[in-house]
């Protein structure tokens, strides 16, 4: 490390430093879309309460995988639990997962109609 044993760029008092300015023009993979805007709320909110919510985004991932991939999502899926916010992402399955007559759709039916929310 550089800097004195910081463990993120956040808490080095010359972030964003001339590494990080331009960070988003030239990386065109959209899983690093969002990396100014991580990192500004991993600061924000403190690495615990960030590293907390992703792992809430990995369970939400799996439960998506599990019940709603119909065999062509898993991409899609992937992405969107990237780049939505976690507050998104629990609204939306939230609005699926209440429905009463989820038990009788077949995955198919449940993949169309995650992506109609």
């Amino acid at each position: 490390m550089e800097h004195n044993g910081i463990e993120y760029c956040f808490q080095c008092n010359e972030y964003p430093c001339e590494k990080y300015e331009k960070i988003d023009k030239f990386d065109s993979f959209i899983s690093h879309r969002n990396q100014k805007r991580d990192l500004e709320k991993a600061r924000q909110i403190g690495i615990e309460a960030y590293n907390a919510e992703q792992e809430e985004k990995v369970e939400i991932l799996g439960t998506l995988l599990a019940g709603y991939n119909d065999g062509r999502k898993k991409t899609l899926f992937c992405v969107a639990v990237n780049l939505l916010k976690i507050h998104e992402l629990r609204a939306v399955l939230g609005k699926i997962e209440n429905r009463s007559d989820l038990e009788n759709l077949t995955l198919k039916e449940k993949a169309l109609l995650l992506l109609g929310c």
